[in-house]
């Protein structure tokens, strides 16, 4: 996926599409564009067999990550946090303390994993509970 012959929304689309193949392969369901109760939105949500919640923020290039302040927010509301980005983004630039995750249109893969930072029971509910809604919004309509 040369970053050069895509626009940012291609890039963003063929991440998330790589992203929520590489989670099902690791037996994650996951849902795109979750608003969260913050107000934030988050690009890739995923729930594990066991209820783990991990977001994903997909960043199509070295400009979208620059910009983006808000990431932090997402924290309170997973128990996982990582980065996917493309093959040719400077990983460097990703905290250390986050996941990262290299993908394209097709797949990906998990190159550091996500410290894991636990949710408190009633946050883990009202997060599950939106995950399991919003989902079953977008398969009725």
């Amino acid at each position: 996926m040369p970053d050069e012959i895509h626009s940012r929304p291609e890039i963003t689309a063929l991440l998330a599409r790589g992203v929520t193949r590489m989670l099902a392969e690791h037996g994650l369901a996951s849902v795109l564009e979750v608003p969260l109760a913050n107000g934030r939105r988050a690009d890739v949500m995923a729930l594990t067999a066991k209820g783990e919640i991990w977001i994903v923020e997909t960043k199509s290039c070295l400009e979208d990550y620059a910009v983006d302040a808000k990431w932090p927010d997402y924290m309170e509301y997973c128990d996982r946090f990582f980065f996917a980005v493309t093959e040719s983004f400077p990983r460097a630039l990703i905290p250390e303390d986050v996941g990262l995750i290299v993908a394209d249109g097709f797949g990906g893969a998990i190159l550091r994993d996500s410290p894991v930072r636990p949710l408190a029971g009633a946050r883990r509910k009202a997060v599950t509970l939106l995950f399991a809604r919003l989902a079953a919004f977008r398969l009725s309509t």
